[in-house]
């Protein structure tokens, strides 16, 4: 088949045959980014926090009546939640991952409050907390019992003592070759903190946050009326233990307990709405895709009849049904690859400012390819049935219309 026929005939039309090409490259440029996002987004929901999610449970105790003794309390509900069976350990934290609120704080490797600190996220608990939340610890040792201090709520006081996650101490270290553990930091310049142990993951409690790989625990227990327990079960036993827990602390009237939830509960709310973006764009893509299909299928129709005496002559001069057939084909595959190459440099650009604008993460390099071949295969399957029913035209129904 020549192309030189084909290129004129597409000139000859040019207005109609570029707006196809337009809603192509549209398509393609929204296409690439929007699978971008998406690959973002869903990496993002399948991060490890680093703990041991498909066991444990969270609540929270909220004490209502005057003068609460709210230490003697706290040690008795997690002397009876450690005691139950089924239950691995437990502990009163200020926080978790992906729980979407807690404390953050700058640290530095210098006393210098003058200097802008690595934001971290702080979680306060006791020598328990390595257990109860699961996590790995790789280098140095858990927390000394006589670490551990209470402060009440309106304290500024820090242990002297913490223990970082991998991630964070390379950030504040990037030159140390050894070990972390022995090494002295800073919160917001001012109060010291040996780091006593390096642990392997713990992510802060914002899913969305720059850093979120970076945390600490302290040995730090707070006395407020307001307290939210971490219970980790024996695996396999979340369900069942659930009411038992939460009828075991309830069974103390004074105080209210709500927000019974398993981590796998905290994980969907925390991502959803990561799991709603990931959603309305594939459907926006699908639909993008869709339209611009019927858009292909809808101008070879119209070229087919507008040319259907064209199609009945070459009939009668002795072309057969593929050669017609190949002929609307590659006449849309001309079409869709000037789209499809102008939508890639788009796509490109377009990605190039997001990345940018909006600190998301470049594009892959095989998404811009992957996309092409997906938009000429659609390109190629919409022109399939207005070049078979081009290809059925006979010459005599031509030659009536002439």
């Amino acid at each position: 088949m020549e192309l030189g026929p084909i290129w004129r005939a597409i000139l000859r039309n040019k207005s109609s045959y570029a707006l196809i090409a337009l809603q192509i490259a549209v398509t393609m440029a929204i296409m690439v980014n929007a699978i971008a996002i998406i690959q973002e987004r869903s990496s993002n929901m399948a991060r490890e926090s680093g703990i041991d999610e498909g066991n444990i449970l969270t609540m929270t105790s909220i004490a209502f009546v005057p003068d609460t003794d709210m230490r003697s309390m706290i040690d008795e509900d997690l002397a009876m939640l450690r005691s139950m069976p089924g239950v691995v350990d437990a502990i009163a934290t200020n926080s978790f991952p992906l729980r979407g609120g807690g404390w953050s704080m700058g640290l530095t490797t210098e006393p210098d409050e003058s200097i802008d600190g690595i934001g971290t996220a702080i979680y306060f608990s006791d020598e328990h907390a390595i257990n109860a939340f699961g996590t790995n610890l790789i280098d140095g040792e858990n927390f000394a019992l006589d670490e551990v201090v209470w402060n009440d709520e309106e304290s500024s006081t820090w242990p002297a003592t913490g223990t970082l996650t991998e991630n964070l101490a390379a950030e504040l270290f990037p030159d140390e070759q050894g070990s972390y553990v022995g090494k002295t930091v800073y919160i917001n310049g001012g109060d010291p903190v040996k780091i006593v142990g390096i642990l392997d993951k713990l992510q802060a409690p914002w899913n969305g946050w720059d850093s979120v790989e970076n945390s600490m625990l302290v040995p730090n227990r707070r006395d407020g009326e307001f307290q939210r327990y971490v219970i980790r079960v024996e695996p396999g036993t979340l369900n069942e233990m659930i009411p038992k827990l939460e009828e075991a602390m309830a069974a103390n009237k004074d105080r209210l307990i709500e927000s019974v939830r398993t981590m796998g509960e905290v994980r969907e709310r925390s991502y959803t709405g990561d799991a709603a973006m990931v959603t309305m764009l594939t459907f926006i893509v699908t639909l993008l895709t869709a339209i611009t299909g019927l858009g292909i299928v809808g101008l070879a129709s119209f070229s087919v009849s507008r040319r259907t005496r064209q199609i009945g002559v070459r009939r009668a001069l002795g072309a057969t049904k593929p050669e017609i057939m190949r002929y609307f084909m590659l006449e849309n595959f001309i079409i869709s690859g000037v789209g499809i190459v102008s939508g890639a440099v788009f796509a490109v650009a377009l990605n190039i400012f997001m990345v940018q604008a909006f600190a998301l993460t470049p594009l892959a390099w095989y998404v811009v390819p992957i996309a092409m071949i997906v938009l000429w295969l659609v390109g190629q399957a919409a022109v399939a049935g207005p070049a078979r029913r081009a290809s059925g035209i006979s010459p005599a129904i031509a030659t009536r219309s002439i």
